[in-house]
């Protein structure tokens, strides 16, 4: 048993002492034969009566229960004044799991982008663990923010662009270096890009991708789709794509084979579940176990000494009323 305070029993034994020599000393400067009441003639033989003997012995008794009983009691208080603490080893483990955003921000999406910001700004509240980034594209891409675990900047940041669709200006502020290169709606430049926004791959994390696209490409990616899913799940990430179009077209298949062929999948805007769907598949998914660093916890750990102490306080009140008495 470990004690936060151990000065307080080194108190107590001064205490103890000083009082041992007060009573010597006052013993000390008693007169020989002087008594602490008025004289009585034949005193000795009241003393002699069983009656009184009786009586004197329990009173002597009860004194030393009293003395008994105080230093008991002290001596437990003083125990529970030291704060004997309990020492535990304990290594923390967290979930983690890196989830990136990837938005297409051209213009038909607005509505797509905007419920998904929405639901991550709401989820974000609850995330322990978890890391969330932001990346969006139309003919280029553009990293919003990293992954990050800060959720009040997430949220923050969510709700900032969230905000910003509903611009009066030709481009707005978020939107700035989406549209650096000929073409609209890049996917697979997208894709690649949100892929490469995962750090510490010698880290092992359960990553995901969430990909809202309107999936209507002008112009000619420099990463196709099937390649950028390839690499994608070359480091371990799953795609969710939201696709808004026709589910029977061509460029909707393709979208769907990248997205199954990461371990992840496609669903169509209008399903009976979208987002919150998504969100379902990404939590199941069995985030890895992080280990921290092993630690000693100490807490209090008064044990029964509080219950001495409270059992001597209650004694004493007893056997200093009967003694009285």
């Amino acid at each position: 048993m470990a004690l936060e305070q151990p000065v307080v029993l080194a108190v107590l034994a001064v205490a103890v002492v000083v009082a041992c020599l007060a009573g010597v000393l006052l013993g000390w400067r008693r007169r020989p034969g002087a008594g602490w009441g008025a004289p009585v003639a034949r005193a000795e033989r009241v003393r002699m009566l069983p009656s009184v003997r009786r009586a004197v012995g329990i009173r002597m008794l009860g004194l030393a229960g009293i003395v008994v009983l105080l230093v008991g009691g002290a001596a437990a208080s003083a125990i529970v004044g030291a704060r004997p603490m309990q020492e535990t080893i304990v290594q923390p483990e967290t979930h983690s799991r890196d989830i990136m955003l990837c938005l297409d921000v051209s213009g038909s999406m607005t509505d797509v982008d905007a419920e998904v910001l929405q639901v991550f700004s709401r989820l974000a509240q609850g995330f322990e663990g978890e890391r969330v980034g932001l990346t969006i594209f139309n003919s280029s891409p553009v990293q919003v923010f990293p992954l990050t675990d800060d959720y009040a900047f997430v949220r923050d940041n969510l709700d900032r662009v969230r905000g910003s669709f509903d611009y009066h200006e030709a481009i707005p502020e978020f939107w700035v270096g989406t549209l650096n290169a000929p073409g609209a709606s890049l996917v697979g430049d997208g894709l690649a890009a949100c892929a490469l926004g995962f750090d510490h791959q010698d880290d092992e994390r359960a990553r995901s991708i969430i990909l809202a696209t309107d999936n209507e490409v002008t112009g000619t990616e420099t990463v196709p789709i099937d390649e950028a899913a390839a690499f994608a799940a070359s480091l371990g990430v799953r795609v969710f794509a939201i696709d808004p179009t026709d589910a029977a077209s061509a460029s909707s298949a393709a979208l769907r084979a990248a997205a199954v062929a990461t371990g992840g999948g496609a669903f169509g805007l209008r399903d009976a579940t979208t987002v919150e769907s998504i969100v379902a598949e990404v939590e199941a998914e069995d985030a890895t176990v992080l280990k921290g660093e092993p630690r000693i916890v100490r807490v209090d750990d008064p044990g029964p000494w509080t219950v001495v102490v409270a059992v001597a306080a209650l004694a004493f009140v007893l056997v200093a009323w009967r003694v009285r008495a």
